[in-house]
């Protein structure tokens, strides 16, 4: 299950780059392109496997965000989305493997719990 080990590296990241403030990450939101292959359910179940061994996050929830799949047309040069896994461009009919979203995969936005004063 390659989403526990997605999981574990979201943790590490969280750990490099926010050490001292990790435990006050309200939200942590993942942006994942459908051709990452990342199911947004099992990405959720791993997470709360997770932090029911690591109780500091406990308070710490996961939105996972799901890109669809934009390709460039070289032909006419606009974007247009991928359907049905078909590469084709809407406009010309132009066959296109140029991925300009979709195949992505990365923490978008990390949401931190507010402070009473």
């Amino acid at each position: 299950m390659h989403e526990l080990s997605i999981v574990k590296d979201i943790f590490d990241t969280l750990q490099e780059h926010y050490h001292a403030k990790v435990e006050d990450i309200q939200q942590v939101q993942v942006t994942a392109g459908l051709l990452s292959n990342v199911q947004p359910v099992l990405i959720q179940n791993a997470f709360d496997a997770f932090i029911t061994d690591h109780p500091y996050y406990q308070e710490m929830e996961l939105e996972v965000r799901v890109n669809d799949i934009i390709a460039h047309c070289d032909r006419c040069h606009k974007d247009f989305p991928v359907r049905y896994h078909k590469f084709v461009c809407d406009d010309c009919g132009t066959p296109s493997a140029h991925i300009v979203q979709g195949n992505e995969l990365f923490i978008s936005k990390v949401i931190f719990k507010q402070k009473n004063h």
